[in-house]
């Protein structure tokens, strides 16, 4: 063994000549392949939240929002189910008293038969009862069973402007058109027409929206 040879090395490392043979550790290739992958891992973070930074400074949020605030507010507006009214009578299925509470002869039949050309049928024609006569002020009172409130009165009252409306407890469907102080004339019946098909016609439906949308 020569003097150069360090001590407790001998075989391969045996040295022979003037040179030292090169010692190197064993290279640890698992450590470099953990050392890669966070590497690579570390990268993919900055390069992530860089994305964010730039998707907040552009707005992109506000999109998202904008489009969930879409999303929610798809429920279409319809009309809500309501329960059906009462059918409107035709003038030909309402009995109509014509009674005079004024002071003017012959307006009672007057008006009864124009009533009768548009399609009414007649009841009683005369004069009003002591509880009316001569106490009504306006063009005139439509009276009758709580029943026809919503069904005769209403198709009674396109023929008459200004008209009170009022129920009383009798028995039967007719109804009663008591002719006051301030009667001229019934309506045109044109214009007696056209009420009566505004009258006929359905309710607007009602809609319903989300607020904000």
């Amino acid at each position: 063994m020569s003097m150069l040879t360090p001590p407790g090395m001998g075989g391969k490392y045996r040295i022979t000549g003037d040179k030292y043979p090169r010692m190197r550790r064993p290279r640890r290739r698992g450590r470099l392949a953990v050392g890669a992958v966070a590497s690579v891992a570390a990268l993919s973070l900055v390069g992530w939240g860089t994305l964010q930074l730039i998707d907040v400074f552009t707005g992109g949020g506000d999109r998202a929002s904008a489009a969930g605030s879409k999303s929610g507010c798809r429920t279409k507006a319809g009309a809500s189910p309501s329960p059906s009214a009462a059918p409107l009578p035709k003038p030909g299925q309402i009995t109509v008293n014509v009674l005079n509470a004024t002071a003017r002869g012959g307006l009672a039949k007057k008006t009864a038969d124009e009533l009768k050309k548009r399609g009414f049928k007649i009841g009683d024609v005369g004069n009003a009862t002591a509880t009316y006569d001569k106490k009504v002020k306006g063009t005139g009172v439509l009276l009758g069973p709580s029943s026809a409130l919503r069904t005769s009165l209403p198709v009674l009252g396109t023929q008459l402007a200004s008209a009170e409306t009022r129920t009383d407890t009798r028995k039967g469907a007719e109804v009663d058109l008591i002719i006051g102080s301030g009667f001229k004339s019934l309506n045109s019946k044109a214009a007696a027409d056209k009420a009566l098909a505004a009258l006929r016609a359905p309710a607007p439906a009602s809609t319903t929206s989300k607020k904000g949308c």
